[in-house]
């Protein structure tokens, strides 16, 4: 965050200025309409005295929009407000203190913009275990880690794994297309089962593979000890007041086909399970978004998909519990990893994966913006 403290001012104290906590650098504000969105501006006045009055004015490329009443009569040293802004960005947000019809100081931030947000969930293909690092390349996709944004670069924060993901391209493709920037919520964990993502205490019969974040009962059941889904909630609400468009959901491979057959989940688990994290979700976070479940199961050539698994997600789009992401499964040979020999993909599956994300968004967003 940049703040800039304007020279005019003898009335008042070296050191003297305004803090702002929001927006941030770089944030994405989910619009609320296709022409616009609502900017929340809040932070903190340092040793100004006396009764002040807010201003706020927005600039984007080269062009200043008149100051408005941000807030009137601040007394106490924390502020906040709300302005209505057009959908697009990069904007440079400024806000003034004046006293008197003097300006005293101010702080401006140099990247916010009106668009599209999105929480991406799930295991290692939701993440950063891509084959090649991406970049995004419009100047209009970033990402968030709960605590700060960036330009979405691989890694991408928030997300396991230390190389590509399908972040960089998707989002280029639909700032392009909607001329909005967009932003990411990336929180996939890799080789999560969809049990390690419900909420704390809920049962199962069977553990995961991997059962660090699962605990097993006295009874003899298992049960999730609840930290992605947490952290999952936690995330959401961080997006805002204006929350996020949706959660794209990518996860199956570790409940798919498992070496140990009493670890593979069936598929009318699947469905059961995951809809309750997507319930509860909603509830905890108290932003009631859509839900895009990919197909997924693939590992292997020899072992590219389990019908069972694969039926237990499409009965979430059929029940209308989430909508239809893309067909991952159909991503094989040169997409993947390895010259095709693992589950990961490669820097062209990476890429092909965007598309097929793009081409189930695109639509369904454009109806959502008429």
């Amino acid at each position: 965050m940049k703040i800039l403290l304007l020279s005019l001012l003898p009335l008042v104290a070296h050191g003297a200025g305004i803090v702002l906590s929001s927006p941030s650098d770089y944030q994405v504000i989910q619009r609320k309409a296709a022409d616009r969105g609502e900017l929340t501006v809040s932070g903190s006045l340092s040793e100004l005295q006396g009764t002040l009055d807010l201003e706020v004015r927005t600039l984007r490329a080269g062009s200043a929009s008149a100051w408005q009443a941000l807030a009137k009569a601040v007394e106490g040293p924390s502020f906040t407000g709300k302005i209505e802004l057009p959908a697009g960005g990069w904007y440079r947000i400024e806000v003034r203190a004046i006293h008197d019809g003097q300006p005293l100081a101010g702080a401006a931030i140099d990247h916010v913009g009106i668009g599209e947000l999105f929480v991406v969930a799930g295991q290692s293909n939701s993440a950063n275990h891509g084959e090649e690092k991406q970049l995004a390349r419009t100047g209009q996709v970033v990402s968030f880690d709960g605590r700060h944004w960036q330009p979405a670069n691989d890694p991408q924060p928030g997300a396991s794994g230390a190389g590509g993901s399908f972040i960089p391209p998707l989002g280029d493709a639909l700032a392009t297309h909607f001329k909005v920037p967009v932003g990411f919520i990336p929180c996939g964990i890799g080789a999560t089962s969809v049990r390690e993502w419900l909420p704390k205490g809920a049962t199962f019969p069977n553990p995961p593979t991997l059962t660090d974040r699962v605990e097993q009962l006295p009874d003899g059941r298992w049960a999730s000890k609840g930290e992605a889904f947490a952290m999952l909630v936690n995330r959401m609400k961080q997006a805002g007041p204006g929350g996020f468009r949706a959660v794209l959901w990518h996860q199956g491979e570790s409940d798919a086909n498992q070496a140990d057959s009493t670890r593979t989940l069936a598929g009318d688990l699947y469905r059961e399970y995951l809809e309750t994290i997507i319930r509860e979700s909603r509830a905890q976070s108290a932003i009631d978004a859509p839900w895009f479940v990919a197909q997924t199961s693939y590992h292997i050539p020899g072992d590219e998909s389990s019908p069972d698994l694969r039926s237990g997600q499409a009965a979430l789009w059929k029940d209308g519990a989430a909508l239809e992401g893309p067909d991952t499964d159909a991503l094989k040979g040169e997409f993947r990893e390895a010259g095709g020999k693992g589950v990961h993909f490669s820097g062209e599956g990476l890429r092909e994966h965007a598309a097929l994300w793009e081409k189930k968004l695109t639509p369904w967003l454009e109806q959502r913006l008429k």
